[in-house]
């Protein structure tokens, strides 16, 4: 293994004027070399603007072999013998143009190239999705692997990546959105364990000319169509070692060691790529068939509560939705009790298994899937909508909840008792933004809970009722601290329903289902 590895992301603008693109390529080029840095990541589609008047003009504009912006990288690659990747529009030979991600190694020679699998809104008007899985390099520097974007804010691509052994994860971002860098960014690093370097855009993501036109249409301030910037390097553990600023051309650097993702281990000794279920994750390499249910309730007043004794308080208060963390000597006898004459339910962990239970008794099972007899997600439809459970080290898996929103799931109550930062902090807000699920976190007495409510505030293609925010997917979180036995707040059901992220992108269905063998087999 090569030890230390001194890498870099940098953040540029890219415009219309593929020349002026290529002299602010080169230009982070040399300054990354300056800092001694063996690898670069650059930004997504930073040979030209992501806007076009048609395909065809996408295709005539991309970059092909040979030509001066790809030569002249692979030149900067050999003057500096540094490693670089770049995104760029790319014209393939059978007439089709693809987001396609290129890495150069020190002598100037394109060593690995894939084209993002996922396309986001508009893009589905100019490419074509990546037909094959990104490779996984195996360079002095480590095992490398690819992806960019929209492949980021679901964990399918990146996960796959990292079990077919990538230790360092090379991200290409074009995008305005801030939960980019506080969200969707360092959680591939930690629910993975392995590194990710994201390089994101900075200054007008459309025709600067145009901008406050399309500003106009869409109700948004022109600013918030701005690339977000702030490129990072994300450890194993999910920390940040550095990040750029918010705006602003900019290169930052980092030393790190590629063999800390080696080690899958939680603190208590699981191996979470070990205890995994593939045999049971078919589903998520089924292909789509779009939602199947309606919409759930507009609202739900829900709560979590550390004290069996005060449930009758919390249903008093209006909850209709009580989870439980795992408490030892809970009887369903005393909570049936509690509920009496209400249409409440509890959730809590009995025996080992999530139980959901109401007044007249328990309704719901669901067996523990990792490390247990389970097989299945087995969601129970209640008057508001449809409830999972995933409770426990369920809960680690990016795949369970996949799963829960593949069964029109709205609402999940996870009792869970966290081990590592990141598991509340990222983990699982992002099971909630990468699904558009609605969450009601319980953990013990001496760990905060949290419930993570769904907006209809989503996306630049739906009617925002509150400010623009630059947060896109990003839950409304309401945090319960450690010491508070109880906390409530509400969820909104019906917005479970409502997955489109963009124009052509869907959070679920657009998963790529067909290239998830990785996460399957």
């Amino acid at each position: 293994m090569p030890g230390a590895v001194r890498v870099a992301a940098a953040q540029i603008e890219a415009g219309q004027d593929v020349a002026e693109n290529l002299a602010a390529c080169l230009r982070v080029i040399d300054a990354a070399a300056e800092q001694r840095a063996q690898l670069v990541v650059l930004p997504e589609f930073c040979n030209h603007l992501s806007w076009y008047a048609s395909r065809a003009q996408a295709h005539e504009r991309a970059t092909r072999p040979g030509d001066d912006f790809l030569t002249a990288i692979a030149e900067r690659a050999r003057r500096h013998g540094i490693w670089i990747k770049i995104n760029v529009t790319h014209a393939h030979p059978d007439g089709t143009t693809g987001g396609t991600n290129l890495l150069f190694d020190p002598a100037g020679e394109i060593v690995g190239t894939c084209d993002k699998q996922t396309l986001m809104g508009a893009e589905n008007d100019f490419l074509e999705p990546g037909a094959t899985v990104g490779p996984v390099l195996d360079t002095p520097l480590g095992r490398l692997g690819m992806y960019a974007c929209m492949e980021g804010v679901i964990n399918e691509v990146a996960r796959g990546l990292a079990l077919r052994g990538a230790q360092v994860l090379l991200n290409s971002l074009n995008s305005f959105a801030l939960d980019e860098a506080d969200l969707h960014i360092p959680v591939r690093a930690a629910e993975n364990k392995v590194w990710v370097v994201a390089a994101n855009k900075v200054g007008p993501l459309l025709p600067r000319d145009e901008l406050p036109a399309i500003a106009a249409r869409l109700g948004v301030p022109p600013e918030w169509l701005h690339g977000a910037g702030e490129s990072q390097i994300v450890a194993p553990d999910g920390t940040v070692v550095a990040k750029g600023p918010r705006t602003g051309e900019a290169v930052i650097v980092a030393d790190i060691d590629p063999a800390q993702a080696d080690s899958k281990l939680r603190p208590d000794g699981t191996d979470i790529f070990a205890t995994r279920r593939p045999s049971l994750y078919g589903p998520i390499g089924a292909a789509p068939v779009g939602r199947q249910r309606p919409p759930g309730a507009p609202s739900l007043p829900v709560a979590v509560l550390r004290d069996t004794a005060r449930i009758g308080d919390a249903v008093a208060k209006g909850a209709r939705l009580i989870v439980l963390p795992a408490t030892p000597g809970v009887a369903t006898s005393d909570v049936v009790r509690a509920l009496t004459g209400s249409e409440a339910h509890v959730v809590t962990v009995i025996d080992g298994e999530g139980v959901v239970i109401g007044a007249d008794g328990v309704v719901g099972r669901q067996p523990r899937i990792h490390g247990g007899p389970g097989t299945e997600v087995i969601p129970v439809d209640l008057e508001w909508g449809r409830l999972a459970v995933i409770a426990g080290d369920d809960a680690l898996y990016p795949e369970t909840f996949r799963l829960a929103a593949l069964l029109d799931t709205d609402v999940v109550a996870v009792p869970y008792h966290a081990q590592e930062d990141w598991e509340l902090a990222l983990g699982l807000p992002e099971r909630a933004a990468e699904n558009r699920l609605n969450l009601v976190v319980a953990t013990p007495l001496d760990q905060p809970a949290a419930i993570f409510a769904m907006t209809p505030d989503f996306t630049l293609w739906t009617t925002w009722e509150g400010p623009f925010t630059g947060r896109i997917s990003t839950p409304v979180r309401t945090d319960i601290p450690a010491g508070a036995a109880y906390g409530a707040g509400e969820v909104a059901p019906a917005q479970a329903a409502n997955r489109q992220v963009s124009r052509n992108t869907d959070l679920v269905d657009g998963r790529p289902w067909r290239l998830v063998d990785a996460l399957i087999r």
